[in-house]
């Protein structure tokens, strides 16, 4: 398309956050390719975890993400420390929206999910297991076909036991996993970004006060701490 060009030859900056971007091979494949699409630009990129860090805080602090896939890291005001690796879906990103439908698909074939739910959650799924199969093993993106079965837990009567102790079960496992591990989550803010995060605001809360640790902001979407960041960067320059 000869008029989207002309718009890519006009940018001369490209900052691209993604998942999967946290390790130099993935970073410097996608570089060579935007820098071939924005040929008069300088390129960076950096994992969704900078995106996170960014759009929520200039201050040491904690930052979580807790969308689709999850992870963390130690934001000390100017470097972020993500020691442990994103290792993605079959292996990580607890209390992420793919793990939950993990759990979720589990206890609805094993048994495990009360009756009245598990009614409620064959109306709203296509659960026949060869199209579960399909979906997983042959199709792309199954975390993300994951991660749609998650919806489900905020479209319910909170105060349903099962949903409150899958959501503080999954919560304290990524707090156990992702915050404790930091020598400074009881010095600092714990900031969490996503969809997950947003809708489980209350549950963190609890969780974290239960380890004695301090909640930040709760921000669903990042995108306009980002605009806000990229102003200030701006009116600095």
């Amino acid at each position: 398309n000869e008029q989207l060009l002309k718009v890519f030859n006009t940018v001369v900056q490209l900052d691209f956050y993604g998942a999967g971007c946290g390790t130099q091979t993935p970073r410097l494949q996608l570089a060579k390719v935007l820098e071939r699409l924005f040929a008069n630009a300088t390129v960076t990129v950096q994992e969704d975890l900078a995106a996170a860090v960014y759009a929520v805080t200039t201050a040491p602090s904690i930052v979580c993400i807790l969308g689709t896939g999850s992870n963390s890291c130690y934001f000390d005001g100017s470097t972020i420390h993500a020691p442990i690796p994103a290792l993605g879906y079959s292996l990580m990103d607890e209390a992420s929206g793919n793990y939950f439908g993990k759990q979720l698909l589990r206890d609805y074939f094993y048994g495990k999910m009360p009756k009245t739910l598990a009614e409620n959650f064959s109306q709203h799924f296509n659960v026949d297991p060869d199209e579960i199969k399909l979906k997983l093993y042959q199709e792309p993106n199954p975390n993300a076909y994951l991660a749609g079965f998650a919806q489900f837990l905020f479209q319910q009567e909170r105060s349903a036991k099962y949903i409150e102790d899958l959501l503080t079960n999954g919560l304290n496992e990524f707090i156990n996993a992702r915050i404790l591990t930091f020598p400074e989550c009881n010095t600092v803010p714990i900031h969490f970004i996503g969809s997950i995060a947003h809708y489980s605001a209350p549950i963190i809360e609890k969780c974290l006060e239960t380890h004695q640790l301090s909640l930040g902001t709760i921000l669903q979407r990042p995108m306009d701490g980002l605009v806000a960041f990229y102003k200030e960067k701006l009116a600095r320059t």
